[in-house]
């Protein structure tokens, strides 16, 4: 298994309203953290508030991530944001390929090139996976095992390590429906197989691989203690700093 800290990351989605909301809630969140635990906790608040949180986490006590990214470094791409800026913010990791942006029209191929533009930046990438739904035959292994495929592509070994996989079922995203540790611990074992598949067994044993799906303080210590995963990437629970310290709490041992 992987030898780092569990990482549990706050995505805030388009919340809250306003960058005073914002600061309170960092502030909040910065408060449950405590600088000696053996647990990484990053907040992902939407681009407006990042210059804003970055100075109010003085030597990235709490770290910062971005929501997406754009693959290109420069250029007439109206509306988008790219690594080197926030790298000059002080963002350290970017959410990609989230299921609410694949839902918009992202492609596995963008996602692979805005992997490779958080490469070059030195942002860590949290690359979301995961089914649209089960089904009986297990052919939900092949949509993940597709996914996995793709964001590998042209990564050596020595990319990928860098990189952390989010499992993330869609049927499970905002519905208060949650994948048992049972299924989460099965997927964690899949995905460690198909990076060893592709790759080689060293890989896929420090490998990060972190839970997102309904993600809650009354679950969250279940999941992590039988599911094998390092960590959590929560939605709206990270939105209330009670229950995300609560969950925080969950992944240390």
């Amino acid at each position: 298994m992987s030898s780092h800290h569990p990482l549990v990351i706050g995505n805030w989605k388009m919340n809250p309203a306003t960058s005073a909301e914002a600061k309170a809630l960092f502030l909040a969140v910065r408060k449950k953290v405590k600088r000696d635990a053996p647990v990484s906790v990053v907040v992902a608040p939407p681009f407006p508030f990042i210059p804003d949180l970055s100075r109010l986490s003085p030597g990235g006590r709490l770290p910062l991530a971005a929501q997406d990214v754009f693959y290109e470094d420069a250029g007439a791409y109206t509306g988008e944001v790219s690594g080197s800026m926030l790298a000059s913010l002080g963002v350290s990791y970017v959410i990609i390929g989230h299921s609410e942006r694949r839902a918009l029209g992202e492609t596995d191929a963008q996602v692979n090139k805005k992997i490779l533009a958080c490469l070059r930046r030195k942002l860590t990438a949290v690359v979301c996976i995961g089914e649209r739904e089960r089904d009986l035959r297990g052919d939900f292994f092949s949509v993940v095992e597709g996914q996995l495929r793709a964001l590998c592509t042209g990564l050596s070994a020595r990319q990928l390590a860098a990189v952390v996989i989010a499992y993330e079922p869609i049927w499970a995203i905002g519905t208060g429906k949650t994948a048992t540790p049972e299924d989460v611990k099965e997927m964690q074992l899949f995905i460690t197989s198909v990076l060893v598949k592709l790759y080689d067994r060293a890989l896929g044993k420090r490998m990060r691989i972190i839970y997102g799906g309904s993600v809650k303080p009354d679950n969250a210590a279940a999941l992590h203690e039988a599911g094998g995963m390092q960590g959590f990437l929560v939605g709206g629970a990270s939105l209330k700093a009670d229950d995300f310290g609560a969950i925080i709490t969950s992944v240390i041992s």
